[in-house]
C-alpha cells in the first residue's frame, strides 16, 4: 500500500446540503444529555463530521456546547477539500477544520462525534461498519464516565423533524425523535427522517414500524389534549407509550417535542 493510499480519507463525498440552525434540536439534546461528560473532561473535543458546503453547523455546535462546557473544542471534518478551504476563515479559538472522513483525523479520542445527514446517502448495508469504525474512535468509558458519544441521524432542510441514534463506545444506545410540534400532523410523519439504519425497516413486522403505529394510536387517543396545545397532546401520547415501549427520557425532554427510546426496542430484525 502506498503512503498516499494509507492517508486517503475514508468515505465518499456527499451533497453537502446545509442551512443555519438546521441541527438545533440535535445540539440542544446533546448539550442536555452529554454536557456533564464534556464538563468533566480536561480537553473535551467534539467532531462535526461531514459539516457540508458551509461551516454553519460547526460554528453553532461550538456555541451550544460552550454554553454547558466552556472548555469544549469543535473540529469540523469534511472529505471534500474545497469545503475545508472555504471554512478556514471561520476558524477561531476552539474551532478548527480538517480534511478527512470516518477515520477522524485528530490525535485525541473525541468525546463527541456528530454525523448529521451523512449516512443518509450510503447503503443500509454500510451503516454497521461505519458505526463500528466511529465508535472505536470515541473516548473510552471508565470509572465515572460513559465515554464518548456518536450521534448519527437525519433531519429535514430546516430542522423541523429529526431522528437520530446515539451510540457509545459499546455500540447503539437510544433513538430520539424530535420535531417542531406545531408542524406535526401525526408522529409517523417523522418516518421520512429515520436514519439509514432504520428507514428501510419501516415495514410491517419490524419494531420501528410497530413503534410508529403505536405512537400514532397514542396521538389519536390524546386528541382531547389538543385544546391545551400540541405540547400537551405530545406529552400525553408519550406518557401512554411508556406502558409498552422503553422510553428513556422524562417529561422535561418531552416538552421539547422529543422522545427517546432504547435502541434494543427498535433495532432491525435480523434476516
Amino acid at each position: 500500500m502506498t503512503a498516499r493510499a494509507a492517508t486517503r480519507p475514508v468515505g465518499t463525498v456527499t451533497r453537502g446540503t446545509t442551512n443555519p440552525n438546521r441541527l438545533r434540536r440535535m445540539d440542544r439534546w446533546i448539550a442536555a444529555t452529554h454536557g456533564a461528560e464534556l464538563r468533566r473532561a480536561a480537553d473535551p473535543v467534539a467532531i462535526d463530521l461531514g459539516y457540508g458546503a458551509a461551516p454553519w453547523t460547526a460554528v453553532e455546535l461550538l456555541g451550544r456546547l460552550r454554553g454547558v462546557a466552556p472548555r469544549a473544542r469543535v473540529v469540523g471534518v469534511e472529505i471534500e477539500p474545497a469545503r475545508v478551504v472555504a471554512a478556514r476563515p471561520y476558524e477561531r479559538e476552539g474551532l478548527a477544520f480538517r480534511h478527512g472522513g470516518f477515520e477522524i483525523p485528530v490525535p485525541q479520542r473525541p468525546l463527541l462525534v456528530r454525523a448529521a445527514n451523512v449516512l443518509r446517502q450510503y447503503d443500509e448495508g454500510e451503516v454497521a461498519a461505519v458505526w463500528e469504525r466511529l465508535c472505536a474512535r470515541l473516548a473510552p468509558s471508565g470509572p465515572g464516565t460513559r465515554g464518548g458519544l456518536l450521534v448519527e441521524g437525519t433531519c429535514d432542510e430546516i430542522g423541523r423533524r429529526h431522528v437520530w441514534v446515539a451510540l457509545g463506545p459499546e455500540g447503539p444506545r437510544t433513538v430520539t425523535f424530535a420535531t417542531r410540534l406545531s408542524s406535526l400532523e401525526r408522529p409517523s410523519d417523522l418516518a421520512e427522517r429515520l436514519p439509514k439504519a432504520l428507514i428501510h425497516r419501516n415495514v410491517p413486522g419490524e419494531p420501528v414500524h410497530a413503534f410508529l403505529r403505536d405512537f400514532d394510536r397514542a396521538w389519536a387517543a390524546a386528541a382531547p389534549y389538543a385544546s391545551y396545545g400540541a405540547r400537551q397532546r405530545w406529552i400525553r401520547a408519550v406518557r401512554d407509550l411508556t406502558a409498552d415501549w422503553p422510553v428513556t427520557d422524562a417529561p422535561a425532554r418531552w416538552r421539547q417535542g422529543e422522545v427517546t427510546v432504547a435502541w434494543r426496542a427498535l433495532a432491525p430484525r435480523t434476516v
